[in-house]
This record gives structure tokens, C-alpha cells and sequence, in this order.
């Protein structure tokens, strides 16, 4: 008897397993929730500039009959407030340009949907203008695809790029010649390089490696990674400045290189992208602009351009090859009050000063 309950159990749980499928119920099974749509901007619309300073008039619209229980606006996910109205006007203020994110959340019966739009601002201040001066030409290495520069203690430190011939230099201003140098592995493009704490920084353009070297020996201590492209790099004396093409400039940790804030550069037209080679001088941000003969001069508290140089006619016609690059490379000699500018594969290097245009 045992024998044969055991059997017609055995076959009853077979026969339960073998069932359809569509016939066993997951009791953890959910509907999934529906979509809820209640608000959405009608102005501004997302890539609309204005001028820092200014109002913005915005506009909300109900997408269909349900009034929202409530509505609360955030600018870049802050909260800022609930709003009663659809229409009403915005604040800005002067002297912080930048890029916005509006956002309105609105809510019914415990449900709540948001939309967003992203604004810019550009300046309201209308940069100086400058022309320059040249004060002294010095030799340059026409095989050097500059890329970084900076002076230290009577020599020029120069970063170079291109594939299998990226390098760190240690370079005589008066004559031009290499005193020292690293090379960097054929799989690296070389970029800005910057000095900090007894120690030369060095970036790589599409890599997201960097280098740490001993400043007196040329040394690798080590690495350290970035999830962008590298372009210029310099330092306010305690954080490092890092460009990447974009209109964004980071400040970095030289420990470990982790992002401490980050500034846009907009100018009274609007963002100013493709900064390159960076400087830091007596308080300001100069950057060269990729593609063209200008510098720019940047507020790196605001990100604001203060100043527009144009450098069109440094290097003369009569002085180029052909093989010449564009203009890239800013130094300063602090103790003697000195800027040096270059450009890629330029066989001559510039000592100038800056001349507010009349």
C-alpha cells in the first residue's frame, strides 16, 4: 500500500510540472504603472541664449485637462520653489554665465512627472580688446608639435604631440636647445603639461592617461586616468586646470586628479569652445582657442571671457614653411613679468606684451 501512494504522488507532482505555462500564476507579477503626463514647457525652448542678468519669461503648459495636485521648479536639481501659476518670470544674475537646467515637477494623486529644458546664458560683460607687442624672438624647435608650455626657474618646460613623437622638454630660451627630455610611448599623443609641488603633470589627448614626473629628473612617478579628451592643462598654484576642447574648463586635485568643480567660458556671443593650451597669469585663465589666432582671458571664478587678444600676424609669411601649425603655447615668467607665445612646428618663439586696442 506504502508502494502505491508513494506512486500516485509521484505522479501527480509530475503531472503539476508539466502543465501549460500559461496556467501558472506568478503571484509576484505587477502591472506596470502607467505614465502619468501632466506638464510641459512651452517657453523657453531647450538651446535658447540669453545675457546673464536677464529675466526669462517662462510658460508651462497642461498636456491635457488634469490640473496638478502641485508644481515645484528646480534650476540644475535644485529646488527653488512651488509655483501657483503657469506663467511667470525667472531671474538671472549678473556676471554668471553658464548653461541651465529648468525643471518643473508636478504631482496628482502621489504620481508626478517632470520636464526639463536647458538654457544658456551667455556675458554680459563685453570683453577688452587686445593686439600685442613683440618684445623678443628666440629659436623654437620646428620639429616640436607644441602642445603644452610653461617656464620654470630660467628654462621653458614644453609638452609635444603626434603619435611616436609626444615628449616632455626641458628647454634654453635664449638658444632654443633641449637640455633634457622624455619621451612618451608610440601609443600616446602628448598634451598640456603644467607644474605643481616639484612635480610636471602631462596629459594625453585620447588616452585618458596623464603622467606624473619628478621635475628635476624627468622621472615617472605615476598615473592617473580622466574620462575625456586631454587638451591643455595649467594650475592656479594649487589645483590643476584642465581643458578638453569643449567650453569647459575642470579644476582637478593634483592627488589623484578627481574633479573639484568645473567653470563654463562664455564671452557676451555665447559659449567659447575648442580651449586649448591653458595658462594661469596673475589671477586669469589665458587660453588659446584651437583653429584660430585669438586668446582669450577668463574669469576662473565665473567662467566669463574678460579679454579677446589677437595674435593674426605673429608669425610672418616670410617666416613660414609651409609645414607650420597653429598657434599653441603660452608661458609666464612671474619673476621678470615675461609671456611667451608659440604655435605647432613654429621654428621661432615670442617674447610679447598685451596692448589694449584703441
Amino acid at each position: 500500500m506504502t508502494r502505491k501512494i508513494s506512486f500516485l504522488l509521484l505522479m501527480l507532482a509530475a503531472s503539476c510540472t508539466n502543465g501549460r505555462k500559461d496556467d501558472i500564476i506568478n503571484i509576484n507579477s505587477t502591472t506596470p504603472e502607467k505614465p502619468i503626463h501632466l506638464i510641459r514647457f512651452d517657453k523657453p525652448t531647450s538651446g535658447t541664449l540669453y545675457t546673464a542678468g536677464e529675466s526669462i519669461d517662462i510658460a508651462l503648459k497642461l498636456t491635457d485637462t488634469i490640473q496638478p495636485d502641485s508644481i515645484v521648479l528646480y534650476r540644475n536639481q535644485v529646488r527653488l520653489e512651488r509655483i501657483n501659476t503657469l506663467t511667470f518670470s525667472f531671474p538671472t544674475e549678473k556676471g554668471k554665465p553658464g548653461t541651465i537646467q529648468l525643471s518643473a515637477t508636478a504631482w496628482k494623486d502621489g504620481h508626478k512627472q517632470t520636464s526639463s529644458v536647458t538654457i544658456g546664458l551667455k556675458s554680459d560683460i563685453k570683453p577688452t580688446e587686445y593686439t600685442y607687442r613683440v618684445l623678443k624672438v628666440y629659436p623654437h624647435d620646428p620639429e616640436a608639435y607644441t602642445q603644452g608650455l610653461f617656464y620654470h626657474n630660467g628654462y621653458l618646460y614644453e609638452g609635444t604631440g603626434q603619435q611616436g613623437a609626444s615628449s616632455l622638454r626641458k628647454v634654453e630660451p635664449e638658444t632654443g636647445k633641449i637640455i633634457q627630455s622624455v619621451n612618451l610611448g608610440r601609443e600616446y599623443f602628448g598634451e598640456g603639461i603644467a607644474f605643481l609641488n616639484g612635480k610636471i603633470y602631462q596629459l594625453t589627448w585620447t588616452n585618458g592617461v596623464g603622467f606624473v614626473y619628478d621635475a628635476t629628473t624627468f622621472k615617472t612617478l605615476h598615473t592617473f586616468t580622466y574620462n575625456s579628451q586631454g587638451w591643455g592643462l595649467t594650475t592656479n598654484g594649487k589645483d590643476l586646470l584642465m581643458s578638453d576642447g569643449s567650453h569647459t574648463i575642470y579644476f582637478r586635485e593634483p592627488d589623484g586628479f578627481s574633479e573639484i568643480h568645473r567653470i563654463e567660458v562664455f564671452d557676451n556671443n555665447g559659449p567659447v569652445k575648442k580651449l586649448n593650451e591653458l595658462e594661469f597669469i596673475q589671477g586669469k585663465i589665458y587660453a588659446n582657442v584651437y583653429l584660430t589666432n585669438r586668446i582669450v582671458i577668463i574669469n576662473p571664478e565665473t567662467g566669463a571671457v574678460e579679454g579677446n587678444i589677437d595674435m593674426q600676424g605673429l608669425l610672418k609669411p616670410t617666416e613660414r614653411t609651409g609645414r607650420e601649425d597653429v598657434l599653441n603655447g603660452i608661458a609666464f615668467d612671474s619673476e621678470h613679468n615675461r609671456i611667451f607665445v608659440t604655435g605647432k612646428l613654429w621654428g621661432k618663439l615670442f617674447e610679447v606684451e598685451f596692448i589694449k586696442k584703441k
